[in-house]
């Protein structure tokens, strides 16, 4: 298959730390995504969201170094970051419900990198999730979520990311739904050299397609692993797991 970058993500973090009206949120946080899937799991309130809204430039940090690509982007605006190719697809399946699937994927490519190969780029998109080409001129908001989520998915897709951050791509959708979407992600990452970095509370899936898992809890990282450890793992199997 033709690669349109064949770049291999690199992030690293140190000692970030974040915090809301001087409640800390995140502490001491150091992880380093590669090529291949990063999954950060944990529960609600663990901090997951603020992390990649810290990573995305949506909030700043109160300590630690983010480094992306080579470059240290911690203080950097948030559209300075997307320009170098660290794209977050929001919780939600956030999309454009008044627009048509494809007007959302041509948002995607608003990046001088993206827009360039934005023909390409979409016929890929298509191939990947072809029940959107069959859509395409009618109104996302009336999609399916497992649908809506495809089309987050996609639309971040357009962006050609060097590293696509998801913030809860499983959230609200049917088990079946979600085992979809996620090797969807694994076949994009294998085909495309895209780098993902997915923060996940559905564990017991995300292991099935991670390559290193990291477990944050109360705003640190207790835990760093590949998957097999992890379910071995006597507290990750009792708090994620159920077993």
């Amino acid at each position: 298959m033709k690669r349109f970058w064949g770049w291999k993500a690199l992030l690293n973090v140190t000692n970030l730390g974040c915090a809301y009206g001087g409640i800390r949120i995140l502490r001491n946080v150091s992880l380093t995504a590669n090529s291949g899937i990063v999954v950060v799991a944990g529960s609600n309130g663990a901090g997951k969201t603020t992390l990649l809204r810290v990573l995305s430039g949506l909030v700043p940090p109160l300590s630690g170094v983010i480094e992306f690509d080579g470059e240290r982007i911690d203080g950097l605006a948030s559209y300075e970051i997307v320009d170098k190719g660290l794209i977050q697809v929001p919780e939600g399946a956030a999309v454009f419900p008044n627009m048509t699937v494809r007007e959302n994927l041509e948002l995607g490519s608003y990046r001088r990198a993206a827009r360039e190969k934005e023909r390409e780029t979409m016929e890929w998109v298509y191939q990947i999730f072809p029940i959107l080409k069959g859509k395409q001129s009618q109104s996302a908001g009336a999609l399916s979520g497992g649908q809506r989520q495809m089309l987050a998915i996609a639309r971040g897709l357009m962006s050609c990311p060097k590293l696509l951050m998801l913030d809860e791509p499983s959230a609200g959708l049917s088990p079946k739904t979600v085992q979809g979407v996620f090797d969807t992600l694994k076949d994009i990452v294998n085909s495309k050299q895209v780098a993902v970095f997915l923060v996940e509370q559905n564990l017991r899936s995300a292991l099935k397609i991670a390559d290193k898992v990291y477990i944050l809890e109360n705003g640190a990282i207790i835990l760093e692993g590949d998957p097999t450890s992890m379910q071995g793992n006597e507290h990750v199997r009792r708090a994620y797991l159920g077993l």
